[in-house]
């Protein structure tokens, strides 16, 4: 293969090189731009690729948006938001970002990012979300909501909640 070669990562779309970030799924290799697009597809490849006769959600260019609420432990400083806002700006997905104090705003579509995603994203940063237990809770209630909806935008026999 030719070191211009270029293949189309199947979660975001983005033209890369074949060796990024690889994997095989069905005897078909597959190339991502980062960890995250491998991520989302090893995980729910159909939403994807979809199969013979039914595309994937992906293909038919389909966006589901959601937008979350999310509760630090305290409030940030001028620096600290800005260099959080950077970390998860660079997120796949991330369509609108508004952090004020305490509170951040997040509007990603769920193909290509998820709650417990960006939630990572927030800890790698040095961020701690709220630990009371009603917000864990409600953290607990997001993830699995988004399983479920994921589950059910698959193609073929739905997976996971029912």
């Amino acid at each position: 293969m030719s070191t211009h070669t270029r293949v189309k990562d199947v979660v975001c779309g983005m033209m890369v090189a074949p060796d990024s970030h690889p994997t095989d799924y069905q005897g078909q290799p597959f190339a991502f731009c980062s960890a995250q697009c491998h991520d989302r597809f090893v995980t729910n490849p159909h939403l994807y690729i979809g199969r013979p006769g039914q595309p994937a959600p992906k293909q038919q260019g389909l966006k589901v948006l959601k937008r979350r609420q999310f509760v630090l432990d305290k409030s940030l400083d001028e620096n600290q938001a800005q260099a959080l806002h950077a970390s998860i700006s660079a997120m796949m997905g991330i369509e609108t970002l508004v952090i004020e104090g305490a509170h951040m705003s997040v509007t990603y579509d769920l193909l290509q990012a998820t709650a417990e995603q960006i939630e990572a994203v927030l800890a790698e940063a040095g961020a701690r979300l709220g630990n009371g237990w009603a917000e864990r809770l409600r953290r607990g209630f997001v993830h699995y909501t988004e399983e479920c909806e994921i589950g059910q935008l698959q193609v073929g026999p739905p997976s996971g909640c029912h």
